[in-house]
Formats: C-alpha cells, sequence, structure tokens
C-alpha cells in the first residue's frame, strides 16, 4: 500500500468537524450510473451510498466507455474541479478503456499516457484543496481451465500503484480484493454478480448482488485507510437486499450538448 510522507498529503477535514462531504467519483461503466434501459447492469457506484453515513454524499460522474484520456478530453474533469469544495474526494478508477489499444480516442500506455493522466486528476483535487483516492480497477470475471482467477487488467494496476507511491494518493487496491473475492466465490458463483441475461454473458459489468459486493469493498478500504472515519461509514457487514438498487428512467447523457 502507497504510503508518504503526512506533508504530502491532501488535507482532510479538521477532527471534530461535521460539514457534509461529497465523494466524487470519476471513472467509467463499472463505477458509472445506469438507467433503466439498462438494467439489470448496474455501477457499483449506484450502491455506494448504502455503506456511507448520509452526511457523506455521493456524486457520480462515471460514465460508460471513458479512459483516463477520454474522460478529460470530454471536460469531464473540469466540470468535477467547478463543484468540488474543499475536504471533498475525488476517487479516481480507470483502466478498462485504457487498454483499448486500436481506439486512439481512449488508448493511453500504462507507463506513459495513463500516469500522466492520473497525475492531473491528483493535481486537480488538490488544487481544490479536496483528497484524491486512487483505486486499482475491480477485474473482470475470468477463470482458467483450473479454475483459478485471472488478471486481466495488465501493467495498469501496477502503473496506479506507482503513481499513488510517488504522489502519496491512498491507493483502493479493488483489483485484488474484487480478484481475491471472484476466487472465493469461484466460476459458477461468481456469474450470480455479473450481468448475466438471457440474452448476454456480460463478465465486466455487475448486476445488483456483483455491484453491492465490490461497493462494499470500496467502503471497507476508504475506512481501512482512514480516508474517511468509522463515523462515516456504515453497514459494512450487513446484507444490502438487491430491491435497494433502483434504475432512474432518463439519462442525462442523452441530453449532453
Amino acid at each position: 500500500m502507497a504510503a508518504a510522507p503526512a506533508a504530502a498529503r491532501s488535507p482532510r477535514l479538521p477532527r471534530g468537524h461535521h460539514r457534509m462531504r461529497t465523494l466524487h467519483i470519476a471513472g467509467d461503466s463499472t463505477a458509472a450510473q445506469k438507467y433503466a434501459g439498462a438494467a439489470p447492469e448496474t455501477g457499483w457506484g449506484m450502491a455506494l451510498p448504502f455503506f456511507l453515513h448520509p452526511r457523506v454524499a455521493v456524486a457520480n460522474h462515471a460514465v460508460n466507455g471513458r479512459s483516463t484520456k477520454s474522460f478529460l478530453d470530454e471536460g469531464r474533469l473540469d466540470a468535477i474541479l467547478e463543484v468540488i469544495r474543499p475536504g471533498d474526494l475525488l476517487l479516481i478508477q480507470f483502466a478498462h478503456n485504457d487498454q483499448k489499444v486500436t481506439d486512439p480516442s481512449r488508448y493511453t500506455e500504462p507507463w506513459g499516457g495513463y500516469q500522466t493522466n492520473l497525475r492531473r486528476y491528483v493535481a486537480g483535487a488538490r488544487g481544490r484543496g479536496a483528497l484524491p483516492v486512487l483505486a486499482t480497477s475491480v477485474e473482470r470475471r475470468r477463470f482458467d481451465a483450473d479454475g483459478t482467477a485471472l488478471r486481466t487488467l495488465g501493467e495498469y494496476p501496477a502503473a496506479m500503484r506507482a503513481v499513488a507511491q510517488e504522489e502519496g494518493v491512498d491507493l483502493l487496491d479493488i483489483q485484488e480484493l474484487s480478484l481475491a473475492l471472484w476466487q472465493k466465490l469461484g466460476p459458477e458463483r461468481s456469474t450470480t454478480y455479473f450481468n448475466w441475461t438471457p440474452d448476454e454473458q456480460d463478465n465486466t459489468h455487475f448486476n445488483p448482488p456483483g455491484a453491492i459486493a465490490v461497493a462494499r469493498l470500496v467502503a471497507a478500504e476508504l475506512l481501512r485507510l482512514r480516508v474517511l472515519p468509522a463515523r462515516d461509514t456504515r453497514r459494512l457487514d450487513a446484507e444490502i437486499p438487491a430491491e435497494w438498487i433502483t434504475w432512474p428512467d432518463t439519462d442525462p447523457e442523452e441530453n449532453r450538448a
């Protein structure tokens, strides 16, 4: 886990300060808000509020198909920085679409543009007095013939870990935690956490139980690393009903100019 001198870290809220904070998510389809037409597909960001105290609001800016590059190029980080406030958090999770080597609008080299872009997110948050938090991407569901869960994200998680170390940023290693979860569940049971429907077998995106499970990992790491105090988390060991997940009817992206 990345360790850094205290002076390198962004300021947290003073102890005893109870104003409402916002946790902003910058990421891709694995975290994004889904709408009625996509159900039962569910981003883990939709379930994260179930594990946070109501005084910690979640602003989910993650969007399907985005990489560190395309998210920046579309001005989405700029939009976050316009509204983020001192003491807020910016949780950054990308890699799946940075891997798209045949798509120059999204592809980044893990030890090149990907790291450069991550540093822009970190610097942007710190420049607004907010706390950047890096999260390695959640793993896809893939097993070998012997039932061993496989890593699919190449060098991107290692590249993110290096940025976290160099920049003194807290790192949630969701890749490793999710890989361990898929291994524990095994090839058959793990399908019940992904968006498997009569029409498709999707091993990247989640259904409600999968999104809840990954959000639980995220919240537990925020607590373990003391990014959030215990009073700002809840239900980490409780059963969360899948029925709590809802899909709004309208996607504001459809009306985006």
